[in-house]
């Protein structure tokens, strides 16, 4: 066992002790830091610089904010996003001007399209040099405007109150999403006075929260008359609390269930209305399920290309439904018979009253024939090489269901979106729409300050993570116990695998070396192992979990593992390939 160490510089006992805090002006920086007390931050992953140091300057004069200082400002937002998606709060991350604000980018982006409410404060030259080409100056509103829900700058101090306050409202109703704040320098060290923010007054902004009676009403007679219907289940499920009342609703209905990769666990896996995962790696069985319906109840979910495959051959004989609060989202896709905008728990509370109870054996029974088993937790005496849907099933298993599993972008994420089983929405955080490399590692971060109760395991590629690597620094510099599953084969898997499908084996550039990952979580003072026997896989598991502080584990999986199904470029769900082929046109 490896003891994480960090390493301490103390403090110049020769330069002049600081000014008492109390006889410095009140300024804008402690003006943001009042605000964001009041909005509930308790947490703020980011990294110092030129034009945030007043704000810095007077952090340390707020101990109910926890400063997590990241190696690079992407895994600031990433981490945010955890912990954002981890407990349904807002999170938080900071960056300076320049370089530091447009490292954001991705992360921002990242949220945009999951949904996920995010604040980015940024800092920003002085007022006087802003348009000067100043040292460190972007325009970060400028460059962030197609990925934020909103982005302010202040320009007169006595504003920061009221902003905050706006911009935590916006991030986190409605459909949540990113929203971001920059702060001139000047205004940071601006003298003010402390003052609440006024009512949040947003005249434009009135998302709908309760869904149009008339359209509940058809989609409940819609439910009645189906033979075949189908649940799409998506994130806005778990977004709006609706838990309880999308499980009441599909019990009522006796609806089988699909989930989109971010509406896992909205209904447990173990349910039996719970029918797996759609899409371009879903299910064949749900793919089948989805293209013989006749009815579709899209709840809470984008129609997502990586959903629906070929859209004009998606649920061909279905009418839809579609329950979303963004109406921006409602007929974007997939034409809609019935469009119902507002809040899914709200929606769904009138959908339990609207629909009656009804049982459909014939219809279960006709999906449960087409199921394929899910992979045994266990290895066969004679394997050779780690499988790695059978590794998810163990980790799995081991673990209960009780983990929170976060996820880079890759074949891995896909193994663990099939085989994952997730109970809850909270134990299954993963990049969707951006499909952001290097999430994983950060995101568990987030996930883990996020519950600090909890087992987290970060399930990473041999690619992806060697993009966030540094962070392995954060974990333990903040003393996280986060458990690293490197999914080790030697290659950027799904790139290699379109490669071997569709492109004639060209593995171009897809070969990736790697460190020893091992020497180097022990260079970091992390306990690392490796396992590349099947036999080892359960021991390994059980032996990571054992230990009280942060884990890496380098799986060394088949090299040429594919995942399975996998629907072909422009091909229909349909037309999916459900195992290897021996050649693909």
């Amino acid at each position: 066992m490896v003891t994480a160490t960090v390493t301490t510089i103390p403090r110049d006992r020769t330069a002049p002790d600081p000014a008492p805090r109390a006889a410095r002006p009140y300024t804008g920086a402690h003006a943001l830091c009042e605000a964001l007390v009041r909005e509930g931050v308790d947490l703020i992953f980011g990294y110092p610089g030129g034009a945030v140091i007043p704000l810095y300057d007077v952090l340390t004069d707020y101990p109910a904010i926890r400063h997590v200082l990241v190696r690079h400002e992407q895994w600031a937002a990433h981490a945010a996003e955890g912990y954002a998606r981890a407990t349904g709060k807002v999170g938080v991350c900071l960056a300076t001007s320049g370089p530091g604000a447009t490292n954001l980018v991705t992360g921002i982006a990242d949220a945009m399209l999951d949904s996920t409410p995010l604040v980015a404060i940024t800092g920003q030259v002085g007022i006087p040099m802003i348009g000067k080409d100043a040292f460190q100056e972007v325009d970060i509103i400028g460059v962030t405007l197609p990925i934020t829900k909103h982005s302010f700058q202040i320009e007169d101090v006595a504003d920061l109150p009221r902003v905050v306050a706006e911009a935590f409202h916006l991030a986190s109703s409605g459909r949540p999403g990113p929203v971001l704040i920059d702060i001139p320098k000047s205004v940071l060290v601006a003298p003010t006075a402390p003052s609440a923010p006024p009512p949040v007054e947003l005249p434009g902004y009135r998302p709908t929260k309760f869904g149009n009676m008339g359209q509940i009403k058809a989609a409940a007679r819609l439910i009645a008359a189906a033979e075949r219907p189908v649940v799409m289940a998506g994130h806005g499920i778990a977004i709006s609390g609706a838990i309880n009342e999308f499980r009441a609703f599909v019990e009522r209905a006796d609806l089988p269930v699909a989930f989109t990769l971010h509406g896992l666990g909205a209904l447990p896996a173990s349910h039996p209305n719970a029918i797996g995962y759609m899409g371009m790696h879903g299910h064949a069985h749900v793919n089948r399920a989805i293209d013989g319906c006749d009815l579709l109840i899209n709840i809470g979910a984008r129609f997502d290309d990586r959903a629906t495959g070929r859209v004009d051959a998606f649920a061909p004989g279905a009418t839809v439904i579609h329950v979303d609060i963004d109406p921006a989202e409602i007929g974007k896709n997939v034409k809609t018979a019935v469009p119902i905008v507002g809040d899914a728990r709200h929606v769904l509370a009138a959908l339990i009253e609207a629909v009656r109870e009804q049982r459909r054996p014939e219809w279960h029974a006709a999906i449960a024939a087409w199921r394929v088993p899910p992979p045994p937790a266990t290895f066969d005496p004679d394997e050779r090489t780690i499988s790695p849907f059978k590794l998810i099933a163990a980790l799995r298993a081991a673990t209960g269901g009780e983990a929170i599993f976060t996820a880079d972008v890759g074949q891995h994420q896909m193994w663990a979106a099939q085989w994952g089983a997730y109970e809850r929405p909270e134990r299954w955080i993963s990049s969707g729409g951006a499909g952001t490399m290097g999430f994983g590692l950060p995101a568990a971060i987030g996930a883990q300050l996020g519950h600090p109760e909890a087992e987290v395991w970060a399930i990473v590629g041999d690619g992806g993570v060697q993009m966030s690597l540094p962070e392995l620094a954060t974990i333990v510099q903040e003393g996280l116990p986060v458990k690293v599953a490197i999914f080790n084969n030697g290659y950027l898997g799904m790139v290699r695998q379109w490669q071997q499908l569709f492109h004639d084996r060209n593995y171009s550039h897809t070969p990736i070396s790697s460190p020893d990952f091992v020497k180097l979580a022990e260079a970091y003072g992390i306990a690392g192992l490796r396992v590349s026997d099947p036999a080892q896989v359960h021991e390994t598991i059980a032996r990571a979990r054992a230990i009280a502080g942060p884990v890496v584990i380098d799986f060394r999986i088949n090299p040429e593992e594919n995942v399975y199904p996998m629907v072909p470029p422009g091909g229909a769900n349909s037309q999916m390939i459900e195992m290897e082929p021996d050649a693909v046109e």
